[in-house]
């Protein structure tokens, strides 16, 4: 590894919240993607006779939904759906915020002008509001929540690459570049984005957080991706209608998971934020 990464790597170790999220994240991912290979459930057909069981009854560790499906095995692909749709989704947003922003940053007047306007609307309309609308006109499923979840999460980005942008414009490497001839795209792919890759690096773990909350959202209004498909959203929705019979493991299980999968970027994403901070990298 070269000097600043060491440098980098060093200033994320000493963040212990960063520590924590990376510790958390990665038994995130094996929980749901390796467990289902030691912990073989039914995930596909229903057992009615076996519904709303409690912990630890009939060899099911977490007990069993309202449809007689094992919680544990459920919540490990719930988990699936819910890491790649926000993964996805995530990078996604980054991708379109970072190149809408770069180029309204870099090329300034006018089309700087309107291309910010059109930030400025799409904020001002709820990400929350067109998710449900998309999942009411069409049926619901990963690639489209993807898709959608991406397309309405840009916008901070794009606001955040702007700023960056104007800030690199006027450096001395990118008016050599233009004095030899160069133009602008060479400008924005070798000499922008690479020069403001830890703000892009940073916003992609906050964007992945907010995916899996929007995933979340939307499957507790009952918009989400239908059955046998699962994700922690709608194991939680699930749950609370059975709250007053109380099947607190319908509820806690899957809460606590969301809680953690966003606490755990969140940590990431301030240490990275640290890391790529020229102050810390001084140190």
């Amino acid at each position: 590894m070269t000097g600043p990464t060491m440098r980098r790597l060093k200033v994320f170790r000493r963040n212990k919240l960063a520590v924590v999220g990376i510790s958390i994240l990665g038994l995130l991912i094996a929980f749901c993607f390796l467990g289902p290979l030691v912990y073989h459930t039914e995930q596909t057909l229903t057992s009615l006779e076996n519904s709303k069981l409690g912990p630890g009854v009939n060899g099911h560790p977490l007990g069993t939904d309202d449809l007689g499906y094992d919680l544990l095995g459920r919540l490990m692909l719930g988990g699936q759906t819910s890491l790649v749709i926000g993964l996805a989704a995530g990078v996604l947003a980054t991708m379109i915020g970072t190149l809408w922003g770069t180029i309204a940053g870099y090329a300034g007047g006018w089309v700087d002008a309107v291309m910010m306007r059109i930030v400025d609307a799409g904020i001002a309309i709820p990400a929350l509001f067109l998710l449900v609308v998309a999942a009411a006109i069409a049926t619901p499923s990963v690639s489209m929540l993807i898709l959608v979840i991406g397309l309405v999460s840009w916008l901070v980005p794009a606001r955040l690459m702007r700023a960056e942008s104007i800030a690199l414009r006027s450096r001395a490497y990118v008016e050599s570049m233009r004095v030899m001839g160069g133009g602008s795209v060479r400008a924005i792919g070798k000499h922008i984005i690479p020069n403001a890759i830890g703000t892009v690096i940073v916003n992609v773990t906050f964007q992945i957080a907010d995916a899996v909350l929007l995933v979340a959202y939307v499957s507790f209004l009952g918009l989400g991706i239908p059955p046998p498909a699962a994700n922690w959203g709608g194991t939680l929705s699930d749950g609370l209608t059975y709250a007053h019979d109380g099947a607190w493991w319908l509820i806690l299980p899957p809460g606590l998971l969301i809680v953690l999968t966003v606490c755990a970027f969140n940590f990431i994403g301030d240490g990275l934020r640290d890391a790529f901070d020229v102050k810390f990298e001084a140190r």
